[in-house]
């Protein structure tokens, strides 16, 4: 009897996994459903505790019906452990394991002379940032997502800080807890940019060397909700580029739109509703290849308003990221990162130069490609952040070293054309 999504998920990647049928990617429609399983162990140690060490499973099915010349229907689904991956999100459950809808939509492709219009509706990645595009173990040379999409900010939509105090006093690693009103339930901060997708519906359109999409969501990618969400407001996303000679593109993208609970909205002054207070986002990012290297990176700025302070806390962070294929098996990537949380004043005119310690993260994986399907990787890491003081008080720094492995296959699964 299966007892839990994670076990459904993983006798679905299974089975699926068997050759059936011929590839559909010649026929007018077909369906096919890819998998990829990956498996991964770290071991991190840090200057203030002992070193621990994590295994987890991840099974990912990509689902895709091609319905003629122009309509089509794609789906990602997601199962993982909880200890997949080092970070949290969302509310604390305690679950060991995960199932989610990453993607799920219904589109339409038409192309021009010069110029394709894509038309997307369902649950979709956020057209912010470039990562969500490309969220991939497969794909992605490093074993983790940037640091930007996974840091836990210390501010939570389901309650309010009572001042910068109630904020700092926080810790990164854990739940976070602010004491003026809110949710009883224990959660995680607030990750600025989902990789999970959001209902909505958006258009891309290329044109020569310019793309440009805009996105219509129920929800803030840095709070996404559910269609039966009391906590739904229609906002925004979008972003463009521009591709140069040479394989380099260059592209910026933006959202802003409220974000904060329903369960605050008694909590508020009387002049004062939910949507005054957004979340809003920017960012610029670069990708270029040419011969054996590629390299991408992004830098992005956040801010997140709080009913009751002058001043919005504010976070800003950059990455970039290099990748040498060393021989047809073998690759090399090296990521570095850094986060800088910005300054905020609450309503008692307390100031502070920044709500959090500044982080900077470096990686190098060593990939090797056992054949045309499976994938290894091996990396280290290192994470320094920076000691800082508030008023009287200072937080010291912390340092982290940590070794992964990832194994990841990738299966064509399931496929037929009609």
């Amino acid at each position: 009897m299966i007892r839990n999504p994670w076990s459904l998920a993983l006798a679905i990647a299974i089975a699926l996994s068997l050759p059936s049928g011929a590839p559909s990617q010649e026929a007018n429609s077909g369906f096919s459903v890819p998998v990829t399983i990956g498996a991964d162990a770290r071991y991190s140690r840090s200057s203030d505790d002992g070193g621990f060490g994590t295994a987890g499973l991840r099974v990912v099915l990509s689902p895709s019906l091609q319905l003629g010349s122009h309509w089509f229907a794609y789906a990602v689904l997601n199962g993982q452990s909880s200890s997949y991956l080092p970070y949290e999100i969302g509310l604390d459950t305690y679950a060991a394991a995960r199932f989610t809808v990453m993607q799920a939509y219904l589109g339409y492709r038409v192309d021009f002379n010069s110029a394709s219009l894509l038309i997307k509706a369902g649950r979709l990645a956020s057209a912010f940032g470039l990562y969500p595009l490309e969220y991939d173990d497969a794909k992605s040379p490093l074993i983790e997502p940037p640091p930007l999409y996974t840091s836990n900010l210390l501010l939570r939509p389901d309650q309010i800080p009572c001042n910068i105090a109630d904020v700092v006093s926080q810790s990164y690693d854990d739940d976070i807890q602010f004491h003026c009103g809110g949710s009883n339930a224990q959660r995680y901060g607030l990750v600025p940019v989902t990789l999970y997708g959001m209902p909505g519906a958006e258009a891309q359109l290329s044109w020569n060397r310019l793309d440009a999409r805009i996105q219509l969501t129920n929800s803030s990618p840095a709070n996404p909700q559910s269609l039966l969400s009391r906590s739904q407001y229609v906002q925004w996303a979008g972003g463009g580029g521009y591709s140069l000679p040479g394989g380099l593109h260059l592209g910026v993208s933006g959202f802003r739109g409220p974000y904060l609970d329903r369960v605050l909205a008694p909590l508020l002054a009387p002049d004062q509703r939910l949507s005054d207070f957004s979340a809003d986002g920017i960012g610029v990012d670069g990708q270029w290849s040419g011969g054996r290297w590629s390299l991408e990176g992004e830098w992005q700025r956040f801010r997140f308003g709080v009913p009751g302070f002058l001043a919005s806390p504010s976070d800003q962070g950059a990455y970039i990221q290099v990748k040498r294929i060393v021989s047809p098996r073998v690759f090399a990537a090296l990521r570095s990162s850094v986060e800088q949380p910005g300054g905020a004043t609450d309503a008692y005119g307390q100031t502070t130069g920044q709500t959090d310690s500044r982080q900077e993260i470096q990686e190098f994986v060593l990939g090797y490609r056992v054949n045309r399907l499976q994938l290894l990787k091996t990396g280290i890491n290192y994470t320094n952040r920076s000691g800082w003081w508030l008023g009287s008080g200072y937080n010291p720094s912390e340092h982290r070293f940590g070794l992964e492995i990832q194994f990841v296959t990738s299966l064509s699964g399931f496929s037929k054309g009609y």
